[in-house]
């Protein structure tokens, strides 16, 4: 899958507009794309992650809510396949600048929406081999 050009997504992105789709959208997504999500969220508080990388993370942000994307949301499993690959493939280039409060912010907001089972299942989608390398 040839990745979109996500830049001309900014414009799509604004906080309100995320939290309000993430929570809509949080159960049927499922814990990863929701902990990937908010990760790439908090990290543009973030002074580790460069001006380059916010910007390619709000327009990785802005077309996870724009209703326009390669694969329509509304198609059940594959329309946030897509949203997904795109969020893991910019979260894995800043993975290294990711500070552990971003992750513990994120933490904390999927207790709010999730239970502990599903939780769990976040932990591992960024990590191979026991590491904190993301796959």
């Amino acid at each position: 899958m040839e990745m979109p050009d996500l830049l001309k997504y900014k414009d799509k992105f604004n906080k309100n507009a995320f939290i309000e789709k993430i929570h809509r959208i949080a159960k049927r997504a499922g814990v990863k794309l929701v902990y990937a999500a908010l990760i790439l969220y908090y990290s543009l508080e973030s002074d580790k992650v460069s001006l380059k990388d916010k910007a390619i993370v709000i327009g990785a942000l802005g077309y996870l809510i724009s209703p326009l994307d390669v694969v329509p949301d509304a198609i059940p499993i594959a329309g946030l396949g897509d949203d997904l690959a795109v969020l893991i493939y910019i979260l894995h280039k800043i993975w290294g600048d990711v500070e552990d409060e971003v992750k513990a912010k994120a933490q904390a907001k999927l207790s709010q929406w999730f239970d502990e089972d599903e939780i769990c299942k976040a932990d591992d989608l960024f990590k191979s081999n026991d590491t904190d390398t993301p796959i």
